[in-house]
């Protein structure tokens, strides 16, 4: 997810920024194992900070949100239903969907607990809510803290810990958390498998499932 005030640096180097996944296949291909751990296999989901849409194709998601109109028009060709949104304020019905996904979003966040308001909010009943963050306590998150400044597409993200984040969705009505993480040794040379847990990988996937019922 794009925050407003910075669209136009990812509107302006769309095709940097998708080009990533191509230079970097192994790093793809290991954060998108990690994802699919926690991924529910049935019910329909939507990806909200979808970006140019690389995660949508192989988890089987059809509809996704963005605020970078670039980017967005990629999504489109990319043949997903998009919302040119933010997910402070999501333009779409309650109880919606099955499961909501957010990859390397939160860091972008205006407002997260009023963005996991919404998502609660559009989940059905015991829907989950997927999370991948860069987490900040990790050496990767350390490096990317340091080289912030120097980063057109992060210098002005806030990375979050997992037990931050944890503690914002409990506060929002969420529960039965499940964790898995890849990059414990990031390299382009192997592609990584996922482990349970967190503390020890790069990016952090967790799995929650919301109460019985929304507001």
């Amino acid at each position: 997810m794009i925050p407003v005030n910075t669209s136009g640096v990812y509107n302006i180097f769309t095709n940097d920024y998708d080009q990533w996944f191509e230079k970097h296949p192994n790093l793809y291909q290991s954060e998108l194992l990690a994802v699919k751990q926690a991924v529910p296999v049935q019910g329909v989901g939507i990806e909200i900070g979808v970006g140019t849409g690389r995660s949508t194709q192989p988890l089987n998601i059809k509809y996704s949100v963005e605020s970078s109109d670039s980017m967005a028009q990629i999504v489109k060709e990319r043949g997903v239903k998009i919302s040119t949104a933010v997910a402070e304020n999501l333009p779409i019905e309650n109880q919606s969907y099955d499961f909501v996904i957010m990859v390397n979003t939160v860091c972008f966040l205006s407002g997260i607990p009023k963005a996991f308001s919404k998502v609660l909010r559009i989940l059905k009943p015991r829907g989950e809510f997927v999370i991948g963050l860069l987490d900040r306590h990790s050496e990767l998150g350390i490096a990317y803290e340091q080289q912030k400044r120097t980063n057109k597409f992060y210098k002005d993200a806030h990375f979050h810990s997992t037990q931050e984040i944890t503690g914002l969705l409990t506060n929002a009505g969420f529960h039965s958390f499940t964790y898995w993480q890849t990059l414990t040794n990031p390299t382009d040379k192997d592609t990584a498998q996922p482990i349970p847990g967190f503390g020890s990988g790069f990016f952090i996937y967790s799995n929650e499932s919301s109460k019985t019922s929304t507001p």
